[in-house]
């Protein structure tokens, strides 16, 4: 055959519509064809790797062997274009839009409030829309299955679950049983009691939305699947089709012939099934492929069959038909034959997304050679076969260690092809089970994963055939061989157990600076695995022979649980608000639960974010090209290769800055682009300017470089200890603490590291720059939360004045502090880029550059001493924090400043000594991040507190009531005073409704009975002072113009990233003018009509703005006062009609003043916060002591919101913030090399929560008949507060650690950093396995450091 000169035209639909591509790119996905050549902006860019679910669609395929057309999810980022052919694509737009009919499934996510910034909603809502499309009836197990692959950012998925769980059979949701019903929630508790009612009950309310209102699921308004498609599938099998792009070949063939005829042609070609493996590889790694060959059409390597002996699965069968078909066999095929089949099942459960498992192939699953791979091990270990052909030739190899000669390389010859996979029934007397860690339950690469076969002689405990295998410990899959053949003929007991974990150790060593790192973990869950599969067969052998065995009572009883893994929950929750006031007008909609205005458009994909601005004609796109050196001279900058590559039109460097290539920031500059010392890897150095985003990503790859290496190189705080390196350092003393702690009947010190976190907010740095063409004036649409910041870096830059920029934010995709300094640098390069070619230019970071390049929440090293008496109450404490700052100081200073005013949390702590010092490191520098050091602080204090407790023998709860502030008068370390009335109150009430006594008995209980799994619990308090303490930054300003036909046009200062601000301003407005929420529109942010913004940050925007738009609307009031008068019984458009022809302006301006805060650090005195925030978060969870593996079973928050403005909007930032604090308390971990280089470059390698990660009951009760008169309408601000809320997980766990630990007798105080990782529980659940490996001393340098 040859493809000589052949290239087809490539032919599928989208959302009904046919698609005719005469020029198809094997090299284009599916996610940038939608977006800029189909305009169908509705499906996201989140991460380009498969890992985010953002750019969902659905694919329908007509299957020509079953006669029925298929339906599945997919990742659009990883879709090639080409494999589409035949196919018809759904995405958001094409399932319902506002100027259509809405969905649904559309209908029922907004109005449920399960989207914030909404950039992860379209891929929820194609998710969920897969499911039902294949299964009108879903289970709540089949919805946790179609939204494990997306992640959200904003939300904590609560109210995404409860907005589907309506579509699921079986569905009992709180939200139906309406302001007067018994929440079944509220009565239902793990581990013991039920809530309990507290004062002011009768006037809460647990409704926040009307389920029997949503549009019923019509099945028979879906799009239909295109007929012609049918017809084309029929004939598809016959035609080779062939699509050529500028650098890649893509060839399908029809039949198996064909295809090793293809292979013995293109030795080299890679077959590509569901593109999970090749495509990251492609776009990550740089690898290249000029053939690409596609056998979806080969029938052979789809063919499923059973024979007497087991299953034949076809190489190209995707995860999730092998799923599907070991289901249906393990219900139909008798238990003893289906031992193998179970165990894969259990991997596959965990094996990435649905979008995932729909398109990944079993055969690309075992070629790729991954040694992390959880199918391999378990085929390797039950003798599976495989079946490889080539030209001429067929031969079958068992799938053992041989077959896997190196990493990512597998002994399959260039011309072969994986045919198919043998795997075998099972036998009585053989028992096979599979294990994995990973750092996320779901969705994430295992860290140590292993599979495992034994087989008895009949009747007995004596081991005729042991087979084990792990990943993650090498770089291939380990067989552990000697330890197995030493073990034959061995009676299944506790001598062998010791035994095979000695043969372990030895057998599978793992070197200090293995890759990976973690290496005593590592080798800990190899015997842990091990430990497990004891169990699980010594529980089925004690079925089968019912004989007594030495420790047979501990397996049965305490050691039983181990066996189980944690059960997969969805979350419910009750949320409890005050309802407003009976005398308040039906019409007024403060108070009241409103949806996110924006919410429908969010969920029919019509959201305008700054990637979906349409293109301009000539627009071209900016790469940026950064250091991969921590600190060195540049020698020099080549980049002549780079301007010759196709598509390139410049490169921009800092001679072409036209103005300033510095940003003045708080108390320090910082370089644009770099010139002639860089100071981390990931400092910006040139941008190239091409004409698309591909031709500028190769052209970046040919920029040359030379360095000169300079010292030091400072990366850890600990070396910016050692080298002195700080920005500078700040003291607050309180009391005589030297006295103090003379008179103190006990001390303690001790010490905790909190790691950072990355923003990963959905959409990255995004921004468009539009010349104008006279003045030098340029137009700006920017992913920014500061307009009037990024207005000026730009107009500096650019060397024009700042009413020559206009910065125009419609809606940012999550932002939580990262889109402010970096923001605007990432701004200025591209505008120079636009000023120098005179075109339009976009910049958009991919997920990996944006983690790179921006920095993220700040490293934290806190080191205590206490001094407290016996019965817990604490007199003296000096901590000293070091903070990471990195290589400039951004927002540090401010941010370790915050950390040590919140030092105290909520206690009342009579002799303080705090210091802290900002440190300069060579590492991308750190910024703004929601809460803003606090949460860092609240770990240091509690971790002191838990110390007290366990010294003084008191649970950590007695130590934190007894030592609360209390009383109207109470006063900070800083000598500001406040009413700490209302924290007590969220104490008392969340011990309340948490029923945390009674809990407690039950989790010492389950503590008892169970030995290998542990719980815990923790309640914290929460205390957070809000307002901007830089005092220029507390004001704002708004614009209101009022038509003639009454409608009113809004804007402010704020912008929207998905807190609701918007929505709650214009509750403000209509409240104010008492006109309906509909009669007032808000189209933008923008510097061009409200100036010199402060950024929106700090929980305090509706503070501000709201402020701003009373006193506009206030004003407006004031001149239609006379109209009203004359006419009391006017309706508002007969007044503003009145107003015009009366010459009256119907625009206003208004301006709110905000206090004046301060921090004087000399004098140790200010007024940091115009109010406090106060809350309390009771959470429980169960650990794995043998994994490190966690479940959160339930939290309970407690929140003073004041008089809240939106219930729905407030707790949705709760929870959202919760599980924020969730990550970066147990999961989130950064991770460095020794050269300063992030190994955690997107979301396969750095885990977000999920919503497996939620607990399986979270609480959110906003506090009864609290007053702020500080703030506009008496509320609260609450999207930061609430993060800290994380760390009672986090102490939770310790506490469930405690109790392991007790086991081995271990009682006293211990350290554990944040974030409470499964390698940080696991190793600190110290017993006889941990002991047995030894520490590892890295022979070189390690993997990664602790920074």
């Amino acid at each position: 055959m040859s493809q000589c000169g052949i290239t087809d035209e490539l032919l599928f639909f989208v959302n009904g519509r046919k698609v005719r591509e005469p020029n198809a790119d094997p090299e284009t996905m599916l996610l940038p064809y939608l977006r800029r050549r189909l305009r169908l902006t509705g499906t996201k860019y989140g991460c380009g790797g498969g890992g985010c679910g953002a750019c969902t669609v659905m694919v329908s395929k007509y299957n020509t062997l079953e006669k029925k057309i298929t339906h599945f999810s997919a990742n659009a980022c990883l879709a090639p274009l080409c494999m589409l052919h035949g196919a018809a694509v759904t995405t958001v737009e094409g399932i319902g839009s506002t100027r259509t009919r809405i969905h649904p499934v559309q209908e029922r996510i907004a109005k449920a409030h399960g989207s914030q910034c909404g950039f992860c909603t379209p891929g929820m809502v194609m998710s969920m829309y897969t499911l039902l499309r294949n299964n009108p009836n879903p289970s709540t197990a089949h919805l946790q299955e179609s939204l494990a692959g997306n992640l959200c950012r904003c939300t904590g998925y609560r109210p995404i679950v409860d907005a589907y769980r309506t579509f699921c059979t079986g569905s009992t949701c709180c939200q139906k049983e309406g302001p007067g019903g018994n929440c079944p929630l509220g009565k239902a508790e793990r581990g013991g009691g039920s809530a309990e009612s507290t004062d002011g009950d009768q006037d809460m309310c647990s409704e926040l939305f009307k389920a029997d209102d949503f549009l019923p699921l019509d099945e028979t308004q879906e799009l239909i699947f295109p007929p012609e498609l049918m017809l084309m599938a029929e004939k598809l099998e016959k035609r080779t089709l062939v699509f050529r792009g500028e650098r890649v070949m893509w060839i399908a063939p029809t039949n198996l012939e064909e295809l090793l005829e293809l292979k013995s042609q293109y030795p080299g070609a890679p077959l590509l099934v569901g593109n999970t493996i090749i495509g990251p590889d492609m776009k990550f790694k740089g690898a290249f492929h000029p053939v690409i060959i596609h056998p979806a059409n080969v029938s052979e390597l789809s063919a499923v069959q059973f024979t007497d002996e087991g299953l034949r699965l076809g190489a190209a069968c995707s995860l999730a038909r092998v799923k599907d078909i070991l289901i249906k066999a393990t219900a139909e095929i008798t238990t003893e034959k289906t031992e193998i089949f179970r165990a894969l099942l259990e991997q596959l459960r965990f094996l990435g997304g649905e979008q995932i498992r729909n398109v990944a192939s079993l055969g690309g699953n075992i070629v790729s050679g991954s040694p992390t791979s959880d199918l391999t091990p378990i085929l390797a270990a039950t003798n599976c076969t495989l079946q490889l052909a080539s030209r001429g030739r067929r031969r079958e190899i068992p799938l053992d260690e041989d077959f896997f000669v190196g990493f990512g390389k597998t002994a399959l010859r260039p011309e072969e092809v994986l045919l198919s996979v043998f795997i075998p029934y099972s036998r009585k007397w053989q028992f096979v089970s599979a294990f994995r860690q990973a750092s996320r339950r779901e969705n994430a690469f295992s860290i140590v994963n292993s599979g495992m076969q034994v087989v008895f002689t009949d009747e007995t405990r004596s081991v005729s055939e042991l087979r084990m295998f792990f990943g993650g410990v090498g770089a291939t899959i380990v067989c552990a061989k000697r330890s197995c053949e030493e073990l034959i003929n061995r009676s299944w007991g506790e001598e062998l157990l010791s035994q095979a974990c000695k043969l372990l150790l030895d057998e599978i060593p793992l070197s200090g600076s293995a890759p990976g790192g973690s290496v005593e973990f590592r080798r800990t869950l190899t015997i842990s695995f091990f430990f497990k599969f004891y169990l699980q067969v010594w529980q089925r052998l004690h079925q089968l022979l019912d004989k007594e065995d030495s420790i047979g009572g501990d397996i049965l009883g305490r050691y039983g649980s181990a066996t189980t893994p944690f059960p997969a929950e969805l979350p419910r929750g009750l949320q409890r608000y005050q309802e407003v006031a009976r005398g308040q007008l039906p019409g007024d909609p403060v108070g009241k639960p409103v949806t996110h205005l924006s919410a429908i458009k969010h969920a029919t994909g019509e959201a305008v974010y700054c990637d979906d601005t349409p293109s301009r004609d000539g627009e071209l796109f900016l790469t940026l090209f950064t250091s991969t050196r921590p600190h060195a001279k540049i020698v020099s900058i080549d980049t002549a290769e780079a301007r010759e590559r196709p598509g390139v039109f410049d490169v921009i460097t800092a001679q072409d800055v036209p103005g300033k290539n510095i940003v003045q920031m708080i108390g320090d500059e910082e370089e644009i682009l770099c010139e002639s010392e860089v100071t981390c890897v990931g400092q910006i150095i040139c941008g190239i300017v091409a004409d698309s985003q591909e031709h500028a990503k190769m052209a970046a790859s040919a920029v040359k470089i030379t360095y000169e290496d300079l010292e030091p190189v400072v990366l850890t705080l600990e070396d910016a200890i050692q080298h002195k390196s700080f920005y500078g350092h700040r003291k607050l003393e309180k009391g005589n603490i030297d006295a103090a702690f003379e008179g103190v009947e006990q001390q303690l010190e001790g010490q905790i590291h909190v790691g950072g976190q990355e923003h990963f907010y959905m959409e990255t740095q995004s921004v468009l720059v539009i010349p104008k063409g006279e003045d030098g004036e340029i137009e700006m649409v920017c992913s920014t939360q500061h307009p009037a910041f990024s207005q000026r870096v730009v107009a500096e830059s650019l060397g024009v004045p700042s009413n020559r920029v206009t910065v125009r934010v419609k809606r940012i995709g999550g932002a939580f502090g990262g889109k402010v300094s970096k923001t605007s640098i990432i701004a200025a390069i591209t505008a120079v880029a636009a000023h120098k070619t005179g075109r339009a230019v976009r910049c958009v970071l991919e997920r990996g550059e944006d983690m790179l390049i921006t920095g993220g929440r700040h490293p934290f090293l806190g080191r205590y001493k206490v001094g407290y008496m016996t019965d817990g109450r604490i007199i003296a404490v000096e901590v000293t924090c070091y903070c990471n700052g990195g290589n400039t100081l951004d927002h540090t200073l401010s941010v370790l400043e915050r950390a040590l005013l919140n030092l105290d949390n909520g206690y009342h702590l009579p002799h303080l000594r705090l210091t802290g010092f900002a440190c300069r490191t060579n590492l991308p520098s750190n910024t703004a991040f929601r809460a803003f050091g606090q949460p860092q602080a609240i770990v240091i204090t509690e971790s002191w507190i838990t110390d007290v407790a366990t010294k003084c023998g008191l649970s950590a709860e007695k130590v934190r009531e007894m030592n609360l502030y209390r009383g109207e008068k109470s006063c900070t370390p800083y000598k500001q005073t406040f009413d700490s009335r209302n924290l007590l109150r969220c104490w008392d009430e969340c011990l309340k409704t948490a029923s945390y006594r009674n809990r407690k008995i039950a989790i010492e209980e389950f503590n008892k009975l169970n030995r290998w799994k542990k719980r815990g619990i923790s309640v914290v308090p929460l205390k957070k002072s809000m307002g901007f303490s830089v005092p220029f930054l507390n004001q704002a300003g708004a614009l209101i113009h009022v038509y003639q036909d009454g409608s009113v046009l809004l804007t402010h200062g704020g912008t929207e990233m998905g807190q609701g601000l918007h929505t709650k301003i214009i509750q403000i407005a209509s409240h104010e003018l008492k006109i309906p929420m509909s009669s007032i529109h808000l189209n933008e942010t923008s510097t061009g009509t409200v100036p010199n913004t402060s950024p929106t940050a700090a929980s305090v925007s509706t503070d501000l703005n709201g402020m701003a738009v009373k006193a506009a609307c206030q004003t407006l009031l004031q001149r239609l006062e006379p109209f009203m008068h004359d006419n009391p019984k006017g309706t508002w458009n007969d007044w503003v009609k009145e107003a015009f022809m009366k010459k009256v302006s119907l625009s206003a301006t208004g301006y709110f003043r905000g206090e004046d805060l301060f921090m004087d650090w000399e004098k140790g005195e200010g007024t940091v916060g115009s109010y406090m925030t106060f809350g309390v978060a009771c959470s429980e969870v169960e650990i794995d002591c043998l994994t490190g593996d966690h479940k959160n079973i339930r939290t309970d928050i407690v929140m003073d919101a004041g008089s809240s403005l939106n219930p729905a909007v407030d707790i949705g930032q709760i929870e959202g913030a919760f599980a924020q604090g969730l990550g970066l308390f147990t999961m989130e971990e950064l991770k460095y090399s020794p050269k300063g280089v992030l190994y955690t470059q997107g979301p396969a390698q750095y885990k977000v929560p999920a919503v497996c990660d939620i607990p399986e009951q979270l609480n959110v009760s906003l506090l009864s008949g609290s007053r702020n008169p500080k703030a506009i309408h008496s509320s609260k601000g609450l999207g930061e507060p609430a993060v800290l809320a994380g760390c009672s997980v986090f102490y939770a766990i310790k506490d469930a650690i405690a109790a392991a630990r007790k086991e081995t007798g271990l009682t006293g105080t211990f350290t554990l950093n944040s974030p409470s990782t499964p390698d940080r529980v696991r190793m600190a659940c110290v017993d006889q396995f941990t002991k047995m490996v030894p520490v590892s001393e890295p022979e070189s340098i390690p993997w990664a450091i602790l920074v």
